[in-house]
């Protein structure tokens, strides 16, 4: 693609670095084909290629953003299905991140916009405010259909009850069971330990009983994705710098082998810590370091290999593959290899490579796309007939647990039990097939 930036403008790194992704595309248009808002609206601005010559406009012109170029941004999922289908390498995830950028700075949105957005970046991040959130949420419900679409799709995704803060997500080091083979640092995050905390306590059992130590270091917390992906990039790089400066602090005082996310979400914007602070004199190297260490847990199982036990029923397990993990981190093999070596019947679900709408903040966001992404996704799932679900990113789990009655559990969960852990929770009491477990 031909390009005319002035050289002021290249002058920026981050305009330099955008520049260079938009020369990149060849205006094929296979990105169209796996694009989730174009295979729902047809809209040619509502696909990357559509979206591609908004951000080099818009970049171009050195202009404001506007109501057009931010309806169309915003409907993006980050999905990065176009960076899987792509012939041509283009990283459309840097490119619509720093548009994002550029609209959440000269854009001036509708104060009730501006204002929910502010409030899911500076709340969701912060456990001790979510929970009380959460709560309110769900005594409000009954009152959604008097609300705003937005708020009432919240509403809607707010869990009915919560559990309780789980003593595994404070500060502390769990030892290895046997010979350690490793040392790691769990990202337990921050929503995650608000909604459903039996994924981080599953996480910690299973490495431990593979002969892995595991720490949740002090200071560590959000990844700062999800005010990142509002555009909100001084909040989401304070969140990075955190856990880079924890994370660094283990390394130098015990050593760790790895960074361990068992949110896919977490672990795509962990992996990029080294490109986002690239231009950081002080954080380059540490930043680059931590993305170079992080792994997703399924990648960890697999590299230390997984032991099951034989104990858990041989259920049929439709596997979701999140889109941070499949397209974001390229993990798509390894879930499916370490639930089948479980025992587990795993089936592919229909479409797989379609978002299930979830996407951060999206669904809260973008209601109408998201339930249409959500129906779609839990019509290919009940297809297969699953006796569960199993998924790798929170954001996933609890989309689609909003529209199904068919169980749906993380990945780590049912590794657990297989490996002579706990039973998930969401298979206690639940009847499948003609047995009780």
């Amino acid at each position: 693609m031909q390009t005319f930036f002035s050289l002021q403008a290249l002058a920026d790194p981050d305009m330099a670095e955008s520049e260079k992704i938009l020369r990149a595309c060849v205006h094929c248009g296979f990105c169209s084909a796996t694009c989730p808002t174009y295979l729902l609206t047809g809209d040619e601005l509502d696909g990357p290629r559509g979206r591609i010559y908004l951000i080099k406009e818009m970049f171009e012109k050195e202009r404001p953003a506007d109501a057009r170029t931010a309806l169309h941004i915003d409907r993006c999922l980050s999905c990065l299905s176009c960076m899987t289908t792509c012939p041509s390498g283009v990283h459309f995830m840097h490119l619509v991140d720093h548009a994002r950028a550029h609209i959440e700075k000269t854009y001036a949105r509708p104060f009730t916009e501006r204002a929910m957005c502010g409030a899911l970046a500076f709340v969701l991040p912060r456990p001790s405010l979510a929970r009380p959130l959460f709560r309110v949420a769900a005594a409000i419900r009954p009152l959604a259909r008097w609300l705003p679409r937005r708020i009432a799709a919240a509403l809607a995704l707010a869990p009915s009850s919560l559990p309780p803060a789980s003593s595994v997500d404070s500060p502390q080091v769990f030892a290895a069971q046997g010979a350690r083979k490793m040392r790691v640092a769990l990202l337990n995050g921050c929503v995650q330990t608000v909604v459903d905390t039996s994924i981080n306590e599953a996480t910690i059992r299973l490495l431990t009983r593979h002969g892995v130590e595991v720490v949740v270091a002090k200071g560590a917390g959000c990844c700062g994705a999800l005010p990142h992906h509002l555009g909100k990039v001084d909040e989401s790089l304070r969140y990075a710098r955190a856990n880079i400066d924890a994370w660094t602090r283990e390394i130098d005082s015990g050593g760790l082998d790895h960074i361990i996310v068992n949110a896919s979400g977490c672990g795509t914007s962990v992996k990029d810590y080294g490109h986002m602070f690239r231009n950081d004199p002080t954080l380059a190297d540490k930043a680059a370091h931590i993305s170079a260490m992080t792994r997703d847990v399924t990648e960890l199982m697999t590299e230390i290999g997984f032991a099951p036990s034989g104990d858990a029923p041989k259920l049929r397990v439709a596997y979701h593959s999140a889109c941070s993990l499949q397209h974001g981190q390229k993990i798509s093999q390894e879930p499916v290899a370490l639930l089948t070596a479980a025992g587990f019947d795993v089936v592919p679900v229909p479409e797989g490579h379609i978002c299930c709408g979830s996407a951060g903040t999206y669904n809260v966001l973008q209601p109408k796309l998201a339930g249409e992404l959500r129906s779609r996704k839990v019509a290919n799932i009940e297809s297969v007939a699953p006796d569960i679900v199993a998924a790798g990113n929170i954001g996933c789990i609890v989309q689609i647990r909003s529209g199904t009655p068919v169980p749906v559990v993380h990945t780590v969960e049912l590794l657990d039990w297989a490996s002579g852990g706990r039973k998930p929770d969401a298979l206690a009491r639940r009847e499948i097939g003609s047995a009780v477990f």
